[in-house]
């Protein structure tokens, strides 16, 4: 302790001795300046990124990554840092997802990769699926239905759908969204009232 009257209340487990610090200063640190950068790192993900459903993850990524390189020394300057992990991480995931073209495959037997066909038991399962979604959709007030399926099945939009039935955008809307809960009722066997709030 010395003569200067601190106390050490740090436990073995929480001190590494290869990095020389205690992990309450790397998640000190991590708290105080990464996080309040969040924003800035989403922003230049969005910016860089083509597939926004991964952005999360790689921003998970980053952060692991600016914990770990933490360990063993925490950066002068957070936020450079933080761009260029970023930077790095996105560079890497592009070389490693590189996919090669089939036309270079020669036999795909030989890979032994399984025929693409499904079981016999999930035909069943998908058949029965199928029998229960077109009962649930029979169940649907004909207007309602009309509008689930110009949207979920044809791919119609909202406009769309407007002007071949010769109702609002707003109408389109309650149908599809009445229609869609009703059918999760349905599916679901949720006791519902099919038709009465449609």
């Amino acid at each position: 302790m010395g003569g200067t009257g601190e106390i050490n209340l740090l436990g073995p487990e929480q001190w590494r001795p290869d990095a020389g610090k205690a992990v309450s200063d790397v998640e000190a640190w991590f708290v105080r300046e990464v996080l309040p950068l969040e924003a800035v790192l989403m922003r230049f993900l969005e910016q860089n990124w083509r597939n926004k459903s991964e952005l999360e993850d790689l921003r998970q990524d980053v952060y692991a990554h600016l914990l770990e390189t933490a360990d063993s020394g925490i950066p002068e300057h957070t936020r450079p840092f933080l761009l260029k992990t970023a930077r790095n991480l996105m560079i890497d995931r592009v070389r490693s997802e590189r996919v090669i073209p089939i036309e270079t495959m020669a036999d795909l037997e030989g890979l032994g990769v399984a025929e693409a066909s499904p079981s016999p038991d999930r035909v069943v399962v998908a058949r029965d699926s199928l029998r229960r979604v077109q009962s649930a959709l029979e169940k649907l007030p004909p207007r309602c239905r009309e509008v689930v399926l110009l949207r979920r099945v044809e791919g119609l939009s909202r406009r769309e759908i407007a002007a071949r039935m010769g109702i609002s955008e707003r109408t389109v809307d309650a149908h599809l969204t009445n229609g869609m809960y009703a059918l999760a009722d349905l599916l679901f066997d949720h006791p519902s009232d099919v038709g009465t709030n449609i």
